[in-house]
């Protein structure tokens, strides 16, 4: 059994509140379960599931392939790791989380201590300029808003390992002469993508190596680059909006939650649901700290579970309408267009950029999700993955395929361009041309276009 765990996605960055940073002086603690086969989805599961507590027993399905069938290029897109929240629950003391790296305080990796020491030395290496500002790893003894901690380090430490299990012990991917050449890496402007993406490749690469770096500045959240002017874009995103907050007003038991919590902390209800409470009580769950309490009562398990409880039901009926899925197909078309022309420059040996990298966000990779026609993955978790391999058939260069993994598990035959080719064919992976046909022209179908520009700039009838 799948369990589905969903957001409300903010597509629209806003400005943390500012709050004085205080100690939190645990009160009942929240002792996460197990895993495990419950009879029914559980908010408790679900969250749990979200945190991504890091586990050295987890593999995925990365490089699996039919017998000698070689792997041409593998592109990543990340979610950072677990972060400090961006939200500050009005008048409560925040989580006290220490942001340095203690490599004997759990969680830890093997290579914690070594990645520590290697990105306090400074680097060399070549940044953008916004990146070249921006600390290498975290290292605030009480977390700044939206800082990378020390479980986020870990859990990318972790997905670089498995990475490099599958792709460089296993397909020798990179050569051992490896050089920048080889490697495309982006990232946007923020220090929590940046550590998260330098992590990662720290655990990933043979031989980490500074001079061999070429980390770019990705300026927009969806990684549109130079095609970022697209107007139904920003229309379908506005009523995606408004049908959330139609779906918020209608609901009188959320509305009352939210009443009876600002109550608690002692400000209107207004500022209560303005500062985004599930950011800052995910942060509390994930570590195990206890929910806010003041002098007038605390925030519990009830009020988390109105809240998650009303996500769900907006995200069922964000499927129905279709209108984020208009918006995901827009948004994300620029980065799946150049996924598509990176495969084909490699296949046809005018590029040696085997591995690509995107350290981004959540809401990054959820438009990503619904674009491919995932529509039952979970909400990107932190840490999570989705991964683009390109394979060659043997004996047959010009028989391509494209593999899908979205957190080690393979959706390949659950996406929108490959639901329909059989994988018990004579080819048992989805051919590259399916995907090329869905990125160039089946995706704007909907639109009544048959092209990015038009799509973006006329309405659909």
């Amino acid at each position: 059994m799948k369990y589905i765990f969903f957001l409300i996605v903010h597509l629209i960055p806003t400005t943390p509140l500012r709050e004085d940073r205080e100690n939190v002086k645990s009160r009942k603690r929240i002792i996460p379960v197990p895993l495990t086969e419950p009879p029914e989805i559980d908010p408790v599961y679900e969250a749990y599931a979200y945190c991504n507590i890091p586990n050295n027993t987890e593999r995925g399905m990365e490089g699996h392939s039919p017998p000698d069938y070689k792997l041409l290029s593998v592109q990543v897109m990340i979610r950072h790791g677990d972060r400090y929240p961006l939200y500050a629950i009005p008048k409560t003391k925040r989580p006290a989380i220490d942001c340095t790296l203690v490599p004997s305080r759990k969680p830890s990796h093997p290579q914690l201590a070594a990645f520590l020491s290697h990105m306090s030395k400074g680097s060399k290496g070549r940044l953008d300029s916004v990146l070249s500002g921006l600390p290498r790893f975290p290292s605030h003894p009480v977390c700044e808003m939206g800082e990378l901690t020390q479980t986020g380090v870990v859990q990318h430490l972790h997905n670089g390992h498995l990475l490099r299990d599958a792709y460089i012990k296993k397909h020798t991917l990179l050569p051992n002469s490896w050089t920048s050449k080889h490697l495309y890496i982006e990232s946007t402007g923020k220090s929590r993508t940046l550590q998260s993406g330098l992590a990662m490749l720290y655990s990933l690469l043979p031989e980490f190596d500074w001079q061999k770096i070429y980390i770019r500045h990705q300026w927009s959240s969806i990684f549109c680059s130079s095609s970022c002017d697209c107007p139904m874009r920003n229309h379908y995103l506005e009523e995606e909006q408004r049908r959330q907050y139609s779906l918020r007003v209608k609901n009188s038991l959320l509305e009352q939650t939210y009443v009876d919590m600002a109550k608690i902390v002692g400000v209107p209800t207004r500022q209560l649901r303005a500062s985004n409470p599930i950011d800052s009580l995910l942060c509390h769950f994930c570590h195990n700290i206890s929910f806010p309490c003041t002098q007038n009562g605390c925030i519990g398990l009830e009020h988390f579970n109105v809240i998650k409880s009303h996500q769900l039901g907006d995200e069922k009926e964000r499927h129905e309408t279709k209108v984020y899925y208009r918006y995901s197909l827009l948004a994300t078309h620029p980065i799946l267009n150049q996924t598509v022309t990176r495969m084909q420059r490699i296949a046809e040996g005018r590029s040696e950029e085997v591995f690509a990298l995107f350290s981004a966000h959540d809401v990054t990779v959820a438009p990503l999700l619904a674009a491919l026609g995932l529509s039952e993955a979970r909400f990107p978790r932190f840490a999570a993955r989705i991964v683009f391999e390109l394979w060659r058939a043997p004996r047959d260069k010009k028989s391509l395929f494209v593999r899908v993994l979205y957190n080690g598990e393979d959706v390949t035959f659950q996406t929108s361009f490959c639901q329909k080719h059989s994988r018990h064919s004579s080819q048992p992976l989805c051919p590259f041309q399916n995907f090329m046909n869905f990125v160039k022209k089946d995706m704007f179908a909907i639109f009544n276009s048959t092209n990015y520009y038009d799509a973006c700039h006329r309405r659909a009838f």
